[in-house]
């Protein structure tokens, strides 16, 4: 690719503003219309949302389930295999961040806000009720299952998807000089067509998927903000205290967006991670301690012991019976919702992971984020299920009731509840101004053609449309309208995801060719001055 063909992609403007026309308006009509009807229609869209999830969910579940699957290995073959020495910018490419810098930012961007709000309800849902297990079974194996389950759902799949989107973008803007956009890594496939209507119809796509998976994080997290306030200060939970609190955490994410990454996002995200580790060391100290550690070796070894079993589950011998809508709100709506998340994300890692090796990169990605998140789920999930064991059921019971007040119902079987209340807002707060602030950076990325030099107003507008979406959904369906939404942007986005691996493995066998030969010229070169010195 030559580099006038990256300047002519950067330089596209539309209208006074720099922006890509078809991409930048087609997809503002697509979320403005669902935006539009979910506002005209109003009540019955709980019912649309609801059926359309488990119609898609139904049938193409089992699409979901083998990608993320597919994508693991691949990932671990990028990791492991012949190309895991090329460096993302070339052979003498620095890093731009320190590596806690960039684990910060990648574990801030990659899960945060959810992982506040499911850490604590999820591994009680699945306690309490999960189709691995009958009625019967005894406490400790429902203990064991709801961890391993929830371990599936946040664990190495959803990190894969992000490292394999991550490094091909990462490749494609560093090594082979094309805008950061998601068009770029289909150039070996497509060519100069995707500066034409194929290459807007993948960038419009990644810019709903990223709209929408982004909207249900951040619903998640206004819920708990809600939860939490209204837990400390008797504030009312209700759409309307939600709207204003999307409209000025989404105040706070323009702010710091504004700032850029280095002095903005970077300095929140490392912020973030310092509370998050805090609070997550006072939960380990304030808790049942000694059962926390045991617990979280226990549960990696079931989840590793019973990882392809989970892996492949498909709910396929029990489709018709009690359980049978389980995986449609569960393994199948993280699936898409990972799906739909991973052009935000990777966009975001591979714009900061310059200067490092694929082995590097995919074991970053893959490892250190899982980990921390294994760590976290079996200190918060594994508090609230040992009260459980203890024969406490204030925690189900809150999940039962409103599932974003659990965290709260948990620290308050603990020590210093107001304190760490207070702190978990923060860090929910801080996790919502990340993912807005990044997510609004990649959107405009995307719209504006992969350029990084597109006016304040454009960032401002579309951190607000983030907020808006948002809004509007759970005002429009709740949980549920998050949920579908996710899945369906999912869906397509899947389907650029298998197309790019392969595009992505042409590249990178023609690139590692191209450097073989170079050595070897090199070589040669070296050895025929050696024989003139030496003749």
């Amino acid at each position: 690719m030559a580099e006038q063909d990256k300047v002519r992609s950067d330089k596209k403007t539309f209208l006074g503003i720099k922006a890509n026309g078809p991409v930048f308006v087609t997809s503002l009509i697509i979320i403005a219309s669902l935006v539009v009807t979910t506002i005209v229609v109003g009540k019955p869209m709980e019912e649309w949302f609801t059926k359309t999830q488990n119609l898609v969910a139904d049938h193409v579940g089992w699409i979901f389930i083998l990608l993320v699957n597919a994508l693991l290995m691949f990932a671990i073959f990028l990791g492991f295999g012949r190309f895991k020495k090329i460096r993302i910018g070339g052979p003498d490419a620095k890093p731009e961040f320190t590596r806690i810098g960039w684990f910060s930012m990648l574990f801030s961007a990659g899960m945060g806000i959810g992982l506040l709000f499911w850490s604590v309800a999820e591994p009680i849902f699945h306690f309490n009720n999960n189709p691995f297990l009958s009625d019967s079974e005894n406490t400790v194996m429902a203990a064991k299952q709801a961890m391993g389950v929830t371990f599936l759902h946040w664990g190495i799949h959803a990190w894969a998807l992000y490292a394999i989107v991550g490094v091909a973008l990462a490749f494609f803007t560093f090594n082979k000089k094309l805008p950061l956009t998601i068009r770029s890594i289909f150039y070996p496939i497509f060519g100069e067509k995707i500066y034409g209507p194929i290459g807007d119809i993948i960038d419009i796509v990644s810019v709903t998927a990223t709209l929408f998976g982004l909207a249900t994080s951040l619903g998640l997290g206004v819920q708990q903000v809600n939860a939490g306030l209204a837990y400390l200060f008797d504030i009312e939970i209700s759409s309307t205290v939600q709207v204003i609190l999307i409209v000025v955490i989404t105040f706070f994410a323009t702010l710091s967006l504004m700032l850029g990454i280095d002095k903005g996002i970077k300095m929140l995200s490392e912020w973030n991670m310092r509370v998050a580790i805090f609070l997550l060391l006072f939960m380990l100290v304030v808790g049942p301690t000694l059962f926390l550690f045991k617990s979280f070796v226990q549960n990696i070894g079931h989840y590793v012991y019973e990882f392809f079993e989970l892996s492949f589950w498909t709910n396929s011998y029990k489709g018709i019976g009690q359980k049978a809508n389980w995986q449609n709100s569960w393994t199948v709506f993280y699936w898409a919702w990972w799906i739909s998340w991973s052009p935000f994300v990777g966009i975001f890692i591979a714009r900061i992971s310059r200067g490092r090796t694929i082995k590097e990169f995919i074991l970053g990605v893959l490892l250190v984020p899982t980990l921390l998140t294994f760590l976290w789920l079996s200190v918060f999930g594994g508090s609230a299920i040992y009260q459980e064991l203890i024969g406490n059921s204030t925690i189900t019971d809150a999940v039962n009731d409103n599932v974003s007040t659990a965290i709260y119902h948990l620290l308050e079987q603990y020590p210093f509840t107001s304190f760490a209340s207070v702190l978990t807002i923060l860090l929910v707060s801080g996790f919502f101004v990340t993912s807005s602030d990044s997510g609004s950076y990649v959107v405009d990325t995307l719209t504006s053609g992969g350029r990084h030099d597109a006016p304040k107003g454009q960032k401002i507008f579309w951190a607000s449309m983030e907020g808006t979406i948002a809004a509007v959904l759970l005002i429009g369906g709740g949980l549920t309208a998050l949920q579908t939404a996710s899945i369906l942007t999912g869906l397509p986005f899947a389907i650029i995801i298998i197309i790019m691996c392969f595009s992505f493995y042409k590249s990178l066998d023609e690139y590692q060719e191209k450097e073989l030969h170079k050595e070897l010229i090199g070589k040669e070169d070296s050895d025929d001055t050696t024989a003139e010195e030496a003749a």
